[in-house]
């Protein structure tokens, strides 16, 4: 039975039966109280009220050597304080002074014991469930040994254990755990809060979109024998979601989660169509497909607003990932995105102009005059399949973190493009072992057999 809450008003008649038929056996308030499950004060109260008059035989009362024996007896045998003064008919107070003159330190309740069926696995670290197992196990008499094969443990671990959480009254599972909580106390300093050094790059690469995955992976790139300098995804995820809101690096957030749009069927924004001398895909040379050779090409327009009917064109290189962008100033009809491919396009080595592989949009009807200003064969994806181009449209998305939907992008000129285009090409890419774009361009560039021609 236990004792409840000083205030409590919700308290059974029959509890206050229970109360005033002890009470008139001759034991004190505070003994009855005891008996009857409530609080020293809400019996002392209930006497009062009840106009019992206290006596000074309760002073100080001398309980038997009987009485004292049951209520050890009870104590040692699993029940709590509380429920061996009620066994043994003493006042809690009485009880709880006992116990604190003996030093005894009360075994864990025995309703916590019952259930060990979740006790963790005997290859995990012992879970506060075994530990009232084995504190069970020890006070019924049980070696150390017997017990550690009874729990399905080791010897020594069952050894370090009843160290751990031996006190004057023999091994208590709480003390145990206790101990081991207090080791393992969380929360731990953050790497990123005591190496100021290893915050600053974290910060300045989020400011540059980079996600915290490309960090934790560059890091690693650029800092191979500075095991100070790693750092976990996980552990920059933390670190940025217990900022304040709005306390973020600039662009922190949208580095790390960009919204996915529903893909929905429909024509192309800028109309489809068979296009006069189009080249489809399924010509396009088969060293393109497994991107073991650099030089081949995606590309598409990213929209403006309906009302600035603007847009931005994009090529991304299938192998590497390296971005370039045309601006397109004044609308997104055929012969603009001519003008800007016939100009960008030259700007690429020639090497890298093996093919281009675009949708069927009619912002493409000029494509033999770009083939011809360029040298750049050019092949069409099939109506509606954008995953025949989904590295570019993997970057489209991500170009949406620069340029925001249902805004003019004829804004934003060519050298705003470039910079754009530029830090897209130094963000560390997994597929690449966390080198950029430009370093992977770069090194099949200097590799002469990376364009070794495949014979059929």
């Amino acid at each position: 039975m236990g004792f409840r809450m000083h205030g409590c008003k919700q308290v059974p008649e029959s509890v206050r039966e229970v109360f005033f038929a002890t009470l008139r056996s001759g034991v004190s308030p505070t003994a009855a109280a005891t008996v009857a499950g409530v609080a020293g004060a809400t019996g002392r109260k209930w006497a009062r009220d009840a106009g019992y008059q206290t006596t000074k035989k309760h002073y100080g009362t001398r309980y038997s050597q009987e009485a004292r024996d049951a209520f050890w007896t009870a104590l040692r045998s699993g029940s709590s304080p509380t429920q061996a003064a009620v066994f043994a008919g003493v006042s809690e107070h009485t009880a709880l002074r006992w116990v604190q003159q003996a030093g005894y330190v009360p075994r864990t309740p025995l309703a916590v014991v019952s259930d060990l069926d979740t006790a963790s696995s005997p290859a995990g670290p012992m879970s506060f469930l075994e530990r009232c197992r084995l504190e069970e196990l020890l006070e019924t008499g049980h070696s150390p040994a017997r017990a550690a094969a009874l729990l399905g443990r080791h010897r020594s671990t069952i050894s370090r254990e009843t160290r751990r959480g031996q006190t004057a009254s023999g091994y208590r599972a709480r003390v145990g755990q206790g101990s081991v909580e207090a080791h393992a106390k969380r929360p731990k300093p953050r790497k990123l809060d005591t190496n100021p050094v290893l915050l600053d790059q974290v910060v300045q690469r989020l400011k540059h979109r980079h996600s915290p995955e490309q960090i934790a992976g560059r890091l690693r790139e650029e800092f191979p024998d500075d095991p100070e300098m790693w750092v976990s995804h996980e552990t920059i995820y933390q670190s940025m979601y217990v900022q304040p809101r709005g306390a973020c690096p600039a662009g922190q957030d949208r580095a790390t989660h960009r919204p996915h749009s529903t893909k929905t069927t429909g024509p192309h924004p800028t109309g489809t169509g068979k296009l006069k001398g189009m080249v489809n895909i399924s010509q396009r040379p088969a060293e393109a497909d497994d991107r073991a050779i650099p030089g081949h090409w995606e590309g598409d327009l990213i929209l403006g607003s309906t009302a600035s009917g603007s847009a931005i064109g994009t090529m991304v290189e299938r192998t590497t990932g390296f971005v370039v962008l045309l601006h397109l100033p004044a609308d997104r009809t055929a012969a603009t995105l001519a003008e800007a491919m016939s100009a960008k396009i030259p700007e690429i080595p020639e090497i890298l102009r093996r093919s281009l592989t675009w949708d069927q949009g009619s912002e493409m009807a000029l494509h033999t005059k770009i083939t011809e200003a360029t040298g750049l064969p050019i092949y069409f994806c099939d109506p509606h399949s954008p995953w025949q181009r989904g590295t570019n449209e993997n970057t489209n998305g991500l170009l949406r973190q620069y340029f925001p939907k249902g805004t003019d992008l004829s804004f934003y000129g060519p050298g705003w493009l470039d910079e754009v285009a530029a830090e897209l090409n130094a963000r560390p890419r997994k597929r690449h072992n966390w080198r950029t774009p430009a370093e992977e361009l770069n090194r099949l560039l200097s590799d002469p057999s990376t364009f070794v021609a495949t014979t059929a």
